[in-house]
């Protein structure tokens, strides 16, 4: 097993957050979910971007004219501009962001983690609901695996709420909500459509075993896909539209139901192969999206002083552009293996630069030890 232990890291020190190690190290009492934060915490809410597909720090941070919100959010918090990234593909580097262990998988490999998953480990020691874990995701069939893992201890039944665009913003749901409250009775196609709709609801479409949605939040969630559905998010459309409606999507489930963890999962970075200029038009999209969440956060009285968000590649890109005037992710440079992750949050200092060296891996236990 590749399972690794869920410890506090060096990083809750370092970022200064103001709080010594007894606070970090005591053990859950019985209780609601929220009393059973670590002593002293503030953190109640996280959101965690993984930046799939590859970015440098070259075209974030270090040049804040392509992502002016980042610098910002990294301006009201904290900033690890050192942070190890393992070079193991797409897919294993991003989901090591969510596991904490390192994940190698090829790059056309579908397989699940034998390892739990960040949302796995909050939902089973803290005894949450699915509605208090969302993913979402720009879509494609190893996304969907950031959810859970197949560790015998945890799986799909302390997994996340998953909504990806490729799984829902199409026309077959479409037509469901064009039918929704019409005084007729559907059609063969129309009531299959619907009940896979909610069998997606509740991990069915993953395959195995269920998230276990109660009945109560199983029809809020099912009303907001498809208040998704008929809203303006399904109307993006241009470069990076997937992305975009990802973080939108995020935003959304984020005022609706406050999970304690939201994950956000990105990947159309990765058009950098050809196009350098595509890749930085990508970067500046998402940043607008990312600056639009943020700004959600902070307008609602409830999140804003309860909300950590944590912001990071899977890892960067090559040092020099490629004989298609694009960038590659294989040269070994440090471009390409170390990445900044941006913090923020009522447990963060405003302000800070962190230039110790961390992992990409340290994300994982790193949420986890918010929560106690």
């Amino acid at each position: 097993m590749k399972t690794r232990p869920v410890d506090r890291r060096d990083f809750l020190r370092t970022a200064g957050l103001g709080l010594g190690a007894a606070a970090l190290s005591g053990g859950a009492a019985p209780g609601a979910w929220a009393a059973r934060l670590a002593p002293g915490r503030k953190t109640k809410h996280v959101v965690l971007v993984a930046f799939a597909g590859g970015v440098r720090s070259k075209e974030t941070i270090e040049m804040p004219e392509n992502a002016p919100n980042l610098a910002r959010i990294g301006a009201a918090g904290v900033v690890c501009p050192n942070v190890a990234a393992q070079n193991v593909g797409h897919y294993g580097a991003a989901l090591s962001i969510f596991t904490g262990a390192t994940e190698v998988f090829g790059i056309r490999e579908n397989a699940r983690s034998e390892s739990p998953t960040v949302f796995e480990y909050l939902r089973k020691s803290l005894g949450l609901s699915a509605n208090a874990v969302w993913l979402s995701t720009t879509g494609g069939n190893q996304q969907v695996n950031y959810s859970h893992g197949t560790h015998p201890r945890f799986g799909a039944r302390y997994g996340a709420n998953l909504i990806s665009p490729d799984g829902v913003f199409n026309a077959e749901f479409k037509e469901i909500v064009e039918q929704f409250g019409t005084p007729r009775t559907p059609s063969d196609a129309e009531a299959a459509a619907s009940t896979r709709l909610r069998g997606m609801l509740d991990g069915g479409a993953l395959g195995g075993e269920r998230l276990q949605n109660d009945a109560e939040h199983q029809r809020g969630i099912e009303k907001f896909i498809l208040d998704e559905i008929s809203g303006q998010t399904t109307n993006l459309t241009g470069p990076g539209a997937a992305d975009a409606k990802a973080v939108r999507i995020a935003t959304n489930i984020l005022r609706v139901f406050r999970p304690t963890l939201l994950g956000v999962a990105l990947n159309q970075h990765d058009i950098a192969h050809g196009s350098y200029n595509g890749y930085t038009e990508i970067i500046r999209r998402n940043d607008q999206e990312i600056g639009a969440l943020f700004d959600a956060v902070r307008a609602d009285p409830e999140l804003r002083d309860s909300t950590t968000i944590l912001i990071l590649p899977e890892f960067g890109r090559d040092r020099d552009l490629n004989e298609r005037n694009g960038l590659d992710h294989g040269d070994g440079s440090e471009e390409l293996g170390k990445v900044a992750m941006v913090g923020w949050g009522p447990d963060f200092r405003s302000g800070k630069v962190v230039k110790d060296g961390f992992k990409t891996l340290d994300v994982c236990p790193t949420v986890c030890s918010l929560f106690g």
